[in-house]
């Protein structure tokens, strides 16, 4: 697949790929989850707290395409449980990921695998198609958190759809906006920036066709 006709935004800013440069991106990324997961809002009522984690996740998915995106999440979360502070609040260690929040971190590989899946399929392509494709990853994310907490802790699904579900809502919704409409625009550009200049018809061949129709 050419630059210029890629779905997957990071191969529309290089024209060679590499092992290193694929390296690059997932190292990237991971460490992208492991710094907006630093930005924590607690919330009264509920073990899970706000953060940014959400937004990278499906950034990466969006931006990297199934594979490097799964891989940028998987390695964000043996970072963690190899001890480094990249959880939430700069926790670290596998213990974290069988608490309150692991039904999130786990689905964060295959929800970001799955989103670039249908980035390489097209939905980065048009927004509406990006949208559903981000609402859909996004949803999956909150179930499986929601799910965890329910049979994880034994408490009712009621309990645990007002801890892990309907906090984040409003706040998920933003996130996929915000990746819905930058991303097809972004497309878009590098698309028409990659077009050769020698591949458009040049303003005194045009004149030199017009002169010989007319018979000037």
């Amino acid at each position: 697949m050419s630059r210029a006709a890629s779905n997957v935004l990071v191969d529309n800013w290089f024209e060679r790929r590499s092992l290193a440069l694929n390296l690059v991106w997932i190292t990237g990324f991971s460490l992208l989850t492991a710094g907006l997961a630093q930005l924590r809002i607690p919330l009264p009522f509920t073990p899970v707290p706000l953060t940014g984690q959400t937004f990278a996740v499906l950034l990466s998915g969006a931006a990297l395409g199934s594979r490097r995106a799964f891989l940028s999440q998987a390695l964000y979360l043996v970072e963690g449980a190899a001890g480094l502070p990249v959880f939430s609040g700069g926790a670290a260690h596998l213990a974290h990921l069988l608490g309150p929040t692991g039904g999130y971190l786990w689905s964060y590989p295959f929800v970001a695998g799955l989103l670039g899946w249908l980035v390489e399929r097209g939905a980065s392509r048009h927004a509406w198609k990006l949208a559903s494709a981000l609402a859909f990853s996004d949803t999956l994310i909150l179930i499986s958190g929601t799910l965890w907490l329910r049979h994880s802790f034994a408490i009712p699904y009621r309990e645990a759809a007002i801890q892990g579900l309907w906090p984040f809502l409003i706040g998920d919704a933003l996130k996929v906006a915000l990746v819905g409409i930058a991303l097809p625009r972004v497309l878009e550009r590098l698309g028409s920036a990659a077009v050769s200049p020698a591949a458009r018809p040049r303003s005194d061949e045009k004149q030199d066709n017009g002169s010989s129709l007319d018979g000037r």
